[in-house]
């Protein structure tokens, strides 16, 4: 399955990722600082412990110097004042705030106006502007810190005598596995996926934390990425002829709304709407919301309740005519953004021993490539068609309601082709048939 992702999406995406974090930071900060651009580094008194999350947030406080020398301080930096490899964070612009999180031998961090902060053991918190000798800029930054602890609840104070005050009653949050706050790891997923979104729709830099975080989202045409297809009980015997003469005359591919080919027919499901239905759901695949619209306003709600987003938009593709009638997918919460199992089913024109018939195609999302057709980003698939139809197949068996699965290779099988924004596929030709219980 190929999509290409509209600017709303796009950016409710990005919005829903610092609107939680806009949550989580609702409260009065844990600390606030005021840094002067003529010192380069700030002790800010805190200590921090492994596990900690620090949300920061700078805003330039202007003052009659800066206002009088035309230079005043920003905390993503100064793009006039030029660049020197002798600044302390060599890739950022000069003056821009930056952080550290031990006194000696560690690499700064660029803060710029807001940054989330991920503690890795021990480590003591600096905040300095990125200069060497004379300041850049004339000025200062009020930085706010909102601080989620790791570790043991009890955490430490700003040393006394420092330019930091801490708030008091830091607000309760839900954890999962003692590990990240729940909240945390919902508003640090939808960032990265916005990050890697913006970043191949319309150019825009991705942190590296993004990087890091999402290695799967690739924006290239990069490497097969097939796993091992599920082992399947197939049946030995063979299908129905009656079954196998309909199967014949199904049409091999789908289509988008301009005709061009698409996705291979990959399964057939036997079986009345409510038993498939409720078998899918048995095999945790999850309904596609159909429209922009209705995703950005199901991942707001179920991402400000905490919960996991399962419901990806999916584009609309046409059998017999007609758009699909259904789509299903499955993934990791928030991973689905780029990577993600996903299917499309089509009721047949036509019936089997009185039981409804379902044509489906199927294709594994692993990451996002470039839309041949206008440039822009879409899904990649993963061109080893095959793996996704087993996969489905094994879900359906797993569960429990699958009665017996046939393989079945029909005349003119679909073998090599390319979908309908130019990414090859090629598949072994086989259809997955699959009786429910």
């Amino acid at each position: 399955m190929t999509k290409t992702f509209s600017f709303p999406l796009l950016l409710t995406l990005a919005l829903i990722g610092s609107g939680l974090s806009a949550q989580v930071q609702s409260g009065p900060p844990d600390y606030t600082f005021t840094i002067s651009s003529s010192q380069t580094w700030t002790d800010t008194g805190v200590d921090l412990q492994n596990g900690d999350v620090l949300r920061i947030s700078a805003s330039a406080v202007s003052t009659d110097d800066a206002s009088a020398s035309g230079t005043s301080c920003d905390p993503a930096g100064i793009s006039t004042a030029g660049s020197g490899t002798d600044l302390p964070l060599s890739s950022a612009r000069p003056g821009a705030l930056i952080a550290r999180l031990q006194a000696h031998g560690a690499l700064p961090l660029l803060v710029g106006t807001g940054r989330t902060v991920h503690v890795d053991g021990s480590a003591h918190l600096f905040l300095g502007v990125n200069s060497s000798g004379a300041p850049p800029c004339q000025g200062s930054f009020a930085v706010r810190i909102w601080r989620t602890r790791g570790g043991t609840s009890a955490g430490s104070e700003p040393a006394q005598g420092s330019n930091a005050t801490g708030s008091s009653g830091e607000a309760a949050t839900e954890t999962q596995g003692g590990s990240k706050p729940r909240s945390e790891q919902l508003r640090s997923q939808l960032s990265t996926a916005a990050q890697v979104f913006m970043s191949g729709q319309f150019g825009m830099g991705k942190s590296e934390s993004a990087s890091a975080a999402a290695p799967s989202a690739n924006l290239t045409s990069g490497s097969e990425a097939s796993s091992p297809a599920p082992a399947l009980k197939v049946s030995d015997s063979a299908l129905d002829s009656g079954l196998r003469k309909s199967i014949d005359s199904l049409p091999r591919r789908v289509n988008d709304q301009f005709k061009n080919l698409g996705d291979m027919v990959n399964f057939v499901i036997v079986g009345s709407q409510q038993s498939i239905q409720a078998a899918l759901d048995a095999a945790n695949w999850h309904v596609a919301d159909t429209s922009n619209e209705k995703a950005v306003l199901s991942a707001v709600l179920e991402t400000y309740e905490s919960k996991d987003y399962l419901q990806m938009p999916m584009s609309t593709l046409y059998l017999f005519g007609r758009r699909q009638d259904f789509g299903y997918e499955m993934a990791e919460p928030i991973a689905m953004v780029a990577s993600r199992h996903h299917f499309r089913i089509w009721k047949a024109p036509f019936t089997w021993n009185g039981q409804e018939v379902w044509v489906g195609a199927g294709t594994h999302d692993i990451g996002f490539a470039k839309d041949k057709r206008n440039g822009l980003v879409t899904h990649k698939i993963d061109p080893a068609v095959d793996g996704e139809r087993d996969n489905i197949g094994a879900s359906l068996q797993k569960s429990g309601k699958a009665k017996t699965l046939y393989y079945y290779l029909p005349p003119d099988p679909v073998q090599e082709a390319k979908n309908a924004t130019g990414d090859g596929y090629h598949s072994d030709g086989r259809l997955l048939v699959v009786l429910l219980q």
